[in-house]
């Protein structure tokens, strides 16, 4: 996986984090979703650089082998406000000022408070089968919460979920290497057999509830939207335009700007199914909308 990239660790803003890198040209970010690590690009990220990208793929703080630093009641460790901070101080370790940002599931998250937060910074948004956490709360109903349950279970602190998680991770999660391959499947089963990690992904839900629907819902009072070039991409073959209808159309409020995109023809985790289309999708947006300098 990932040749000719660099493994390495780099600090954030308050937490370590691993990473590959390579690639040159206009740099490019790509966050995952839970509860998977940075090794479910590994089919997308060298696609991207033969298109002629700097590709960096981080595990979000309290994922994969990235730091898990201690939480607070309000946990705002934990927020996207958080790792988006991280995600800044990684990139502009590495050297650039100003890139274009990918997130999917809780990754869309995160990039999406860090082109909220770091205007300046960031190029262009591509978010992946998401509507702002906010969005979806206020959205909230009986199909949401019956497909959705999950929201509220990993976000309990009276009766938490890290009990039933660890007692059998692969239960849980019933991932397969069929999709992702079998190194990425191991990595990505290292990470849920992790009671730490387990405990992180489940402190980030807890965040999603509170703290960091109170900074969307900030931005929404304020007027603040996504400046730069935005990019709305979903799983055909998930339940996102079943619960929204027309998914562009959630974030035509958030984005100062018509939201490019459309349906990926894939389950829920694109990067591993349908690589090529994404990338495809990811590229050709790159060609019409940012400028990096």
């Amino acid at each position: 996986m990932f040749d000719g990239f660099e493994l390495t660790e780099r600090d954030g803003d308050g937490a370590r984090l691993r990473v590959r890198h390579g690639g040159d040209g206009p740099a490019v970010l790509l966050l995952h979703g839970h509860p998977r690590t940075h090794v479910t690009w590994h089919r997308v990220a060298p696609l991207l650089v033969a298109a002629g990208h700097t590709v960096v793929c981080p595990d979000l703080r309290g994922y994969g082998r990235s730091s898990k630093p201690p939480t607070d009641p309000e946990h705002r460790p934990y927020s996207k406000r958080a790792m988006a901070g991280d995600c800044l101080a990684l990139m502009r370790g590495l050297g650039h000022e100003r890139f274009a940002v990918v997130g999917h599931d809780r990754g869309a998250y995160v990039a999406t408070r860090l082109t909220l937060d770091h205007p300046d910074a960031v190029a262009a948004l591509s978010v992946l089968d998401a509507v702002p956490i906010a969005e979806a709360l206020r959205r909230c109903d009986a199909t949401f919460a019956a497909s959705w349950w999950h929201w509220f279970f990993l976000g309990q602190t009276d009766k938490p979920a890290e009990r039933v998680i660890n007692a059998d991770p692969d239960a849980w999660y019933r991932a397969t290497p069929d999709h992702m391959g079998a190194e990425a499947y191991e990595d990505y089963r290292r990470a849920v057999h992790d009671p730490a990690t387990v405990h992180a992904m489940c402190e980030d839900y807890r965040a999603g509830l509170g703290v960091d629907r109170d900074h969307d819902e900030a931005d929404r009072r304020a007027g603040r939207r996504v400046a730069c070039p935005l990019q709305v991409l979903w799983a055909a073959r998930d339940d996102l335009a079943d619960l929204y209808g027309d998914v562009p159309g959630v974030w035509r409020d958030w984005s100062a700007g018509p939201p490019a995109g459309g349906p990926i023809d894939s389950g829920h985790h694109m990067a591993e199914e349908a690589p090529d289309q994404l990338a495809a999708a990811l590229v050709e947006f790159w060609k019409s909308g940012p400028t990096w300098s």
